[in-house]
């Protein structure tokens, strides 16, 4: 595909126009000018407890249709443009399958989605039965791709490595400071994002001789304090906390340990979805200092990144998060694929996705490329840090802006 980075792009059409994209609603950038449309349909959850992330995915796939739109559309298809069709799944997995079946008999060449692992587990099976491609900006649940699906790629790290991940950055972190960990408490929403996390950091760090403490979960659609569950961690007695959940749940968390105090070194997100957000700061106040995250993040030195960022922000009035990042990334793969096949035919879009080699928003080893089992298999999971009131990369040393500091009296 013959694709301008991100600041060319910007430069070449005019930052005006470019901010338009958030201007429109769901067909922006759609068929004005030409008859030729592609549908990419989207499935998110906009109502629910999970609205607030799932309209910023939302919102990254407007940005990215429409950047494709104002730089000619798919040139090898005549300048045909993109057009969203979207989907509210409303969190539940069913609402997601009977949405994804919809979009399907609407004629779209591709899925984008769908933030929850239960969600895309459904999807997945609806893309694959009826050879659509789909793409999976954030779910994390490697069961998902355990099936052999040829249709369905995921963008971001799976659950098995955040969780190994995390367990060997705490013991780094830990060991740096001669600081020991002598007990992790695990705090977790229970579905089977929460779980498998859990369950990847709980082998690693057997393996690796960290003591692991209770294990403690929670209803993420209906929990609204979550005071006793952290009672439960101090009485535990554990100096590190563990966290996977979403982002009005890690608020929530936050405010509950300010409240609760229980004595702890840190607390350290496991593909925690609020930690190393940028509203997280602002949402959980002094609650937020010092927190930990392991998870995908933008990458904070490149110029695109950085652009991109500039541009949601003035777009919707409101920080991007990297779900964002990866849901723009996802457009571009499609995008990309279509060049490629010069055609919207599902199999050969699917294995011009196969072949992608583009360069993510996102901190990575390297172009995203899918192995066989459509995993991106340059995707880098890193640790950011609530400092100063702003989460930042503070491991590994490749991708740090800032060290780690350990320990790290969260939220005092």
């Amino acid at each position: 595909m013959r694709t301008r980075s991100f600041v060319k792009l910007v430069a070449a059409v005019g930052f005006g126009a470019v901010l338009l994209a958030g201007c429109a609603g769901g067909g922006s950038g759609g068929s004005s000018g030409n008859d030729k449309v592609i549908k990419i349909g989207t499935l998110h959850p906009l109502s629910g407890a999970n609205a607030g992330d799932g309209t910023q995915l939302e919102n990254g796939v407007k940005l990215g249709i429409k950047a494709i739109n104002d730089a000619g559309g798919i040139k090898a298809l005549g300048g045909a443009k993109l057009e969203l069709d979207g989907g509210d799944t409303k969190g539940t997995p069913d609402t997601g399958q009977s949405e994804a079946q919809r979009l399907v008999g609407d004629g779209v060449v591709a899925l984008v989605g769908t933030y929850q692992s239960a969600v895309s587990a459904n999807v997945a099976a609806v893309a694959e039965r009826n050879k659509v491609p789909f793409v999976m900006d954030v779910s994390g649940d490697d069961a998902i791709l355990s099936h052999g699906y040829k249709y369905s790629f995921r963008m971001q790290p799976q659950n098995s490595r955040f969780g190994t991940t995390a367990a060997q950055y705490v013991k780094a972190i830990a060991a740096a400071a001669n600081r020991p960990v002598t007990k992790v408490a695990y705090l977790h929403e229970a579905t089977a994002f929460g779980t498998g996390v859990y369950q990847a950091f709980k082998a690693e760090a057997q393996k690796s001789g960290l003591q692991m403490g209770p294990e403690i979960t929670y209803d993420a659609a209906s929990v609204s304090d979550l005071t006793t569950q952290i009672a439960q961690v101090k009485a535990s007695g554990a100096n590190v906390l563990v966290v996977s959940g979403y982002y009005r749940d890690g608020v929530l968390a936050a405010k509950a340990i300010q409240t609760v105090k229980p004595a702890l070194d840190a607390v350290v997100g496991a593909a925690d979805g609020a930690f190393d957000q940028p509203q997280f700061p602002t949402d959980a106040g002094s609650a937020s200092q010092g927190y930990f995250d392991v998870n995908y993040h933008f990458d904070d030195k490149s110029a695109d990144a950085k652009a991109f960022s500039a541009l949601y922000k003035t777009t919707y009035k409101d920080e991007a998060r990297t779900g964002a990042a990866l849901a723009y990334d996802s457009v571009r793969v499609i995008a990309a694929a279509l060049e490629k096949a010069g055609s919207t035919d599902a199999s050969k879009v699917r294995d011009a996705i196969a072949q992608t080699n583009l360069t993510p928003l996102t901190l990575s080893d390297g172009p995203i490329k899918f192995s066989d089992k459509g995993e991106n298999s340059t995707s880098l999971p890193v640790l950011t840090q609530v400092q100063n009131g702003a989460p930042v990369v503070v491991y590994p040393q490749s991708a740090a802006v800032k060290s780690p500091v350990y320990p790290a009296n969260p939220g005092q």
